[in-house]
């Protein structure tokens, strides 16, 4: 009987992880709250990754994926699902990794205005991007490590757009609702990121150790 009751448990606690975030909101902030518990899973490694790459401190970016979940749960209720949930949340994430990096008095002290003195809002077609090593490089276990070394060295809104496209998957324009950037500047930003990223990884290791 024991065994039945907890099996039953377990068979119901999947059936409410399978819910949709559009399903789940509702319910939480109808007073379900201890379902908010299941969005962090859901998002908890994607969110880290984020503060991790911008503040490059471990204990900076746990504290500050924690407080954008709280920021979150705060403000679940004025979410209006005009974007997915899961932008609206490295929204709230990116924002309090702005603020971490100004208390620290960055040298950026804004990730809306820390682009190249000769960057436009324009995008150009002589700029476009196009398939390079570098796509490939992040998709490749080994060289992972190699990658994520040299994109720390990397200036915050280079490592910001390139984590955002590459390393959680997000279209153009959920990387704009995120930062809050126009699109030229944020495919602007991409391209001469992946550039200084190529770069790096070529002063650090010689082109075929890297690009295998």
């Amino acid at each position: 009987m024991k065994h039945f009751l907890r099996t039953d448990g377990q068979r119901k606690r999947k059936l409410t992880m399978s819910f949709s975030d559009e399903e789940l909101i509702p319910r939480i902030c109808a007073g379900e709250t201890k379902l908010f518990e299941l969005l962090v899973k859901r998002y908890q490694d994607k969110i880290f990754t984020l503060t991790m790459r911008v503040l490059k401190n471990r204990e900076d970016a746990e504290e500050a994926a924690q407080d954008a979940f709280v920021r979150a749960f705060r403000a679940l209720s004025k979410f209006k699902g005009d974007a997915q949930f899961g932008t609206w949340l490295y929204r709230i994430a990116y924002n309090v990794c702005l603020t971490k990096l100004e208390s620290r008095k960055n040298i950026f002290q804004s990730l809306d205005v820390a682009f190249d003195a000769d960057d436009d809002d324009e995008y150009h077609p002589e700029v476009a991007i196009e398939p390079s090593a570098v796509d490939t490089d992040f998709e490749k276990a080994e060289t992972k490590e190699i990658v994520r070394k040299a994109l720390a060295k990397l200036p915050v809104h280079y490592r910001t757009v390139l984590t955002l496209f590459y390393l959680e998957e997000l279209s153009y324009e959920e990387i704009c609702d995120v930062t809050k950037l126009p699109m030229g500047t944020i495919k602007t930003q991409l391209y001469r990121a992946r550039n200084a990223l190529q770069k790096l990884l070529a002063q650090m290791y010689s082109k075929d150790e890297v690009f295998v």
